[in-house]
């Protein structure tokens, strides 16, 4: 479940069609999410989602327009939990603007939770837990549509029952234009 449907208002322009290395963040989040194998991969979409989801041409990933995206976070990831099939077990839920993820620390996260799939597997950076990180079936009730940070609230709450897999690297995101490459 890749979140992609922020209109990157603090970046001034669409976060989601940066190009780094000559590829653009969206597609290359959804690249390093599909070497997992997912049995499902759903890409919510919202702002200039035309655009962001002409960047996915070819990626065997389903775009899934989120109506109300501009209320946060939340109802984008609420829109794509929802729209997993009911067999999903859990969610790998990502963003695309985290350019030191690779695909090492997504697999890291998945073998986490594959071993203890009641609990969450989270990223753990600058002294918090967030995403990337797989949230367990269980979990998806608890998203709130509203709020606007999406799962962090929810494995901050939960941390007892979240298996830390650190990467110090995706402390950096790319929410600025001074944090441009």
């Amino acid at each position: 479940m890749l979140l992609a449907a922020g209109a990157s208002r603090r970046l001034g322009r669409p976060k989601q069609l940066v190009a780094i290395d000559g590829e653009v963040l969206v597609r290359r989040a959804a690249r390093l999410a599909l070497a997992t194998q997912p049995a499902d991969a759903v890409v919510a979409l919202g702002a200039e989602s035309a655009m962001v989801a002409a960047a996915l041409t070819g990626l065997p990933v389903r775009a899934l327009p989120v109506p109300d995206w501009a209320r946060g976070m939340g109802a984008s990831l609420r829109a794509g939990l929802d729209a997993l099939s009911p067999d999903c077990a859990g969610a790998l839920v990502l963003l695309c603007d985290q350019p030191a993820l690779d695909a090492a620390h997504l697999h890291a996260l998945v073998a986490t939770w594959r071993a203890a799939p009641t609990r969450a597997a989270a990223s753990a950076y600058a002294g918090v837990l967030g995403v990337p990180a797989v949230l367990p079936r269980a979990w998806f009730a608890a998203i709130e549509a509203d709020a606007d940070r999406g799962a962090r609230d929810l494995l901050r709450a939960r941390s007892a029952e979240t298996q830390a897999v650190p990467c110090a690297a995706l402390a950096a995101d790319l929410d600025t234009p001074d944090r441009l490459p």
